[in-house]
């Protein structure tokens, strides 16, 4: 009997295979790894026209059900994480097409976080850009942690794991979001805001961990820049969308903030001519928020473990 093929999507480090036990499944599929992320529609539908089984990261591909229809050989689709906004679970019904996931640990996320945050704070991209390409030796004068406030936009899972660490740090703690309590923000030891506007004008560094919602989409505009102090910095390790680009751009050329740092792009990954690229004061990671090796290693592990459910007709780790 032939083997099902299965693709893993946007393995760009080459590591899908070598980071899972793939023997449990390995005499009933054939495991394809592709490095390279498809540009648009057309592209992954020919890029999976030959697979029965498909393993996506996160929300970086969107299944919609123009695609879902032009895959009639595909059947089961494992994406990363237990919520992906970016797959037509209808579609994928009405077409046969199992979908499940894998736990995923909200760690990397924090961790990268601090290292952005600490990052933007010593000036570590430029100076460390100089040292290597034998540029001036010491060019920035670094922004204290001790003392200064952080302000969160979210307290959710990852937010509400920010509080401590800054306290640690000797920082405080403001936050907000359209439905924080204040039981929420005295469990973390936060104070909460009264409004985005408090937090912006009050807050040394913006974190942003708020999901992307019809609410939360460009939430940070012009205006929003215009409330922060202009020695304030900004990071972004949710989601593209809930800052506007244009407007942070702007901030960014003008000097409205001292600087921002941002994992998530509105297109992924960055076209080589996008504005982000060259924008000053600004530093960007290549949506490196969840990839660790543990984080992978459950990822394709769980992988795996649906896909062998699927083949023996047992339950799977479902989505929605």
């Amino acid at each position: 009997m032939s083997r099902l093929r299965c693709a893993l999507l946007d393995d760009f480090q080459a590591v899908g295979t070598s980071l899972a036990d793939w023997s449990p499944v390995e005499e009933r599929v054939e495991v394809v790894s592709f490095q390279e992320h498809p540009g648009d529609e057309d592209a992954l539908v020919g890029m999976l026209g030959g697979f029965d089984i498909a393993v996506t990261l996160r929300e970086r591909i969107a299944f919609p059900a123009t695609v879902l229809a032009r895959l009639p050989r595909l059947k089961l689709l494992v994406a990363s994480g237990m919520r992906n906004s970016v797959i037509d679970y209808a579609a994928a019904e009405e077409h046969g097409v199992t979908v499940c996931g894998t736990a995923s640990s909200q760690t990397p996320p924090l961790e990268l976080t601090w290292a952005l945050l600490l990052g933007l704070a010593r000036g570590i991209g430029t100076e460390s850009a100089a040292v290597r390409e034998g540029g001036p030796w010491q060019q920035t004068v670094g922004a204290d942690l001790h003392g200064r406030r952080l302000g969160l936009l979210g307290l959710g899972k990852i937010g509400g794991r920010m509080a401590p660490v800054a306290a640690a740090f000797g920082m405080e703690v403001v936050a907000w979001s359209q439905n924080l309590t204040q039981e929420r923000a005295d469990e973390v030891g936060a104070v909460r805001a009264g409004s985005l506007h408090e937090l912006l004008r009050a807050s040394d560094f913006v974190s942003v961990h708020l999901a992307l919602s019809d609410r939360t989409r460009g939430l940070l505009g012009a205006d929003e820049f215009a409330a922060m102090k202009p020695d304030a910095y900004l990071v972004n390790t949710s989601r593209a969308a809930i800052v506007d680009q244009d407007a942070l751009l702007d901030a960014l050329r003008g000097g409205t903030i001292a600087g921002a740092a941002t994992d998530v792009f509105d297109a992924e990954p960055l076209p080589a001519d996008h504005p982000l690229r060259t924008a000053p004061r600004l530093l960007a990671t290549p949506h490196l928020g969840y990839v660790t090796r543990d984080n992978y290693r459950r990822y394709y592990g769980q992988a795996v473990e649906n896909i062998q459910a699927y083949l023996e007709g047992t339950p799977l780790r479902r989505l929605p």
